[in-house]
């Protein structure tokens, strides 16, 4: 049996093994896309909150955004952190992903927050090898070779671990360390096999999740294998919700309603209707109430997200009247359709977030060792190749 899947796991690895090592190596140098970003732009992602102040509230943010960017800029949503050394990041829908940074003591633009060009392409060689499809969602050459070698990772890491088990306990020491003083040859089959081994269940979860963005067919049967049910959850307003947050006052100490108009109003899409934004300091002080913990409050013209915890993307999503700002409905994240939730999981589990840095780390050394692995494998096979070719 052991002859079996040896010849699937060297038959399946010479085609697709360089392959598989472009895409494992390209993920390992995104693990930490956020930490290095984050690192290297302080001035964008790091506020100074200077003693005793308090943020100022979003109508004040927006009419503030308005002073210093152009009135062509849509502002689409506005997410307000709850650390104090965060700024607020605001996203309009000319700009794309990419998000402009704001201090929320002073209102002052900090710059523009985007991705790297350099994890923007190693992004799309990780998914695409360099051939994103021409339209979202649809197919690309490049996005159907990454698929089907994903696939065939999950054969080959299957395969190669029942090739693994040993059969004494022998043989099961040598098999859990790598030694580098009997030889080259015996120490890349350490690296092979030790290694690999080590490696093969953050590999297996990694490739299983990543399938989720390959194939259309695997995405409906996950989400069907762990499916639910929607439910909402209406919000019960404090009675003291309706009185006190009109009169919540921030940094500039006024009423932010009897403020500017003009300073907080901005053309929607069809260019005819407008959106008094202080609407949002209402929704903003009954979520606070409602919130008395959270990461991050996103609000746009029609309803709020407010982020609970960093991993897993869990959010729920809050309605409100966009003319007095009451709330309506909480759609609590434990009740979202599991095939929503799903989505979060999947991202979180193949990225390594799930457990903060550690599993972050763990996911970054995985990802290098089954970069490794097809090129140990190739060194073997030759070795092998030669040496039998020798004997003849």
């Amino acid at each position: 049996m052991k002859k079996v899947f040896a010849k699937i796991h060297l038959w399946l690895s010479i085609p697709l093994g360089i392959v598989l090592t472009v895409v494992c190596l390209s993920g390992a140098t995104l693990v930490f896309e956020s930490e290095i970003t984050r690192a290297f732009n302080p001035r964008i992602y790091r506020v100074e909150a200077p003693a005793g102040a308090q943020p100022l509230a979003p109508s004040r943010l927006v009419a503030r955004i308005g002073e210093q960017m152009p009135d062509s800029l849509h502002l689409v949503s506005l997410e307000l952190p709850a650390r104090s050394d965060e700024p607020c990041m605001a996203v309009f829908r000319q700009t794309g992903r990419k998000q402009l940074s704001i201090d929320p003591y002073t209102g002052d633009v900090n710059g523009w927050a985007e991705s790297p060009a350099f994890f923007s392409t190693m992004r799309k060689l990780h998914r695409w090898l360099l051939d994103p499809p021409a339209v979202k969602g649809e197919k690309s050459v490049g996005k159907v070779i990454v698929g089907i070698s994903t696939l065939v990772l999950v054969l080959i890491l299957v395969s190669g671990l029942v090739l693994w088990i040993p059969r004494s306990c022998k043989a099961l020491r040598n098999r859990l360390k790598v030694s580098i003083s009997n030889g080259r040859r015996r120490m890349w089959y350490d690296f092979h096999v030790s290694l690999g081994f080590y490696a093969i269940l953050p590999l297996l979860v990694m490739a299983l999740t990543g399938l989720t963005w390959s194939f259309g067919w695997y995405r409906t049967a996950a989400y069907a294998l762990f499916g639910g049910a929607q439910t909402t959850v209406a919000v019960k307003e404090h009675p003291s919700q309706r009185d006190s947050s009109v009169d919540r006052k921030r940094h500039d100490g006024s009423d932010t309603r009897h403020g500017d108009r003009k300073s907080v109003e901005r053309q929607t899409k069809n260019g005819t209707d407008t959106f008094d934004y202080a609407v949002w300091d209402e929704v903003l002080a009954q979520l606070t109430a409602h919130y008395p913990v959270y990461k991050a409050i996103t609000l746009t013209q029609t309803e709020a997200q407010v982020r609970r915890q960093a991993a897993m993307r869990r959010a729920d999503r809050v309605t409100f009247d966009p003319q007095s700002g009451r709330l309506g409905e909480i759609n609590r994240y434990e009740d979202t359709p599991q095939q929503q939730r799903l989505r979060g999981w999947f991202y979180a589990f193949h990225t390594g977030s799930w457990g903060g840095v550690w599993t972050k780390l763990l996911y970054f050394l995985a990802a290098l060792i089954g970069a490794t692995l097809p090129l140990t494998g190739y060194y073997l096979w030759w070795k092998r190749t030669s040496n039998r070719a020798k004997t003849k």
